[in-house]
């Protein structure tokens, strides 16, 4: 048995209609499986973190000449960024922690 279908027309943006019919295409689906399933995945994810219970995100922005320098870096020592920003976390943390321990005894 066939399922019940509905049709759903709403005029939206030419830039945004260009993207989503350019994604539609990549995606080897007709328009009507693509726009179920984004309309589908969207329903999905309502609601859902994204970001783990336990986790936190720390961003913040630097000059585009620090941040090429930064990437050099790590690719050089072959490290990945949030493994070079926890180290630093943690080595802060533990040399507070190491000089309040001095200054109690």
């Amino acid at each position: 048995m066939a399922e019940n279908i509905k049709n759903l027309c709403a005029p939206i943006p030419t830039e945004l209609h260009a993207q989503l019919r350019q994604r539609q295409e990549e995606s080897g689906q007709t328009l009507s499986q693509y726009m179920t399933w984004l309309i589908t995945k969207f329903y999905e994810s309502e609601g859902k973190s994204t970001m783990k219970e336990n986790q936190r995100t720390i961003a913040f922005q630097v000059s585009t000449e620090l941040f090429k320098q930064f990437k050099d870096y790590l690719q050089r020592k072959g490290i990945k960024q949030n493994a070079f920003f926890l180290a630093c976390i943690q080595q802060a943390l533990e040399e507070e922690q190491a000089e309040n321990g001095a200054e109690s005894e």
